[in-house]
């Protein structure tokens, strides 16, 4: 059964449960799904043409918008439940919006979270951020989903700046 906060906000336009998101920054790593959802959801490799993971300001973690000459590596996150979704949207800034794309190779939309406000003119690091913040950020995370209402922690070194 889907949770109420389905018929609200962003997740109010899913129905049913056989949804795919396509990832393509911090969401795609098997540490951090696991720390948000306690498993990790199949993946496959996945491309998208037009659309580019910028660095966005005072964050690490990429936000997707358009680019016409634009391509990003991701990953395609199958099989998740109306909880996982409720979580995932949750973890999710405001600034995100969940809109549907077409993936390539692929003849159904997806899923994607698409950064709505301001980003930074360098493309987004996956490697860099893999080896400078992935276990902090992981371990952060896993903070948050303990608590999502009274999350305070400060964001650290890394998160000042960005991940360009």
């Amino acid at each position: 059964m889907a949770s109420a906060a389905w018929s609200d906000g962003r997740l109010g336009r899913l129905s049913g449960l056989d949804h795919e998101l396509f990832v393509y920054g911090t969401l795609q790593f098997p540490e951090v799904l696991k720390t948000l959802l306690g498993r990790v959801p199949p993946l496959e490799p996945a491309e998208l043409t037009g659309w580019r993971a910028a660095a966005l300001p005072r964050r690490i973690y990429p936000g997707l918008i358009a680019a016409s000459d634009g391509r990003t590596s991701g990953a395609v996150l199958s099989g998740i439940t109306a909880v996982e979704w409720t979580i995932l949207d949750a973890f999710e800034d405001d600034e995100y919006d969940l809109r549907r794309l077409y993936i390539d190779d692929r003849d159904v939309p997806v899923w994607t979270y698409v950064w709505t406000v301001a980003a930074d003119s360098a493309d987004w690091q996956r490697d860099r951020f893999a080896a400078e913040h992935l276990a902090p950020f992981a371990a952060r995370s896993a903070r948050w989903r303990r608590d999502p209402a009274n999350f305070r922690d400060p964001p650290g070194p890394g998160w000042s700046g960005p991940m360009v």
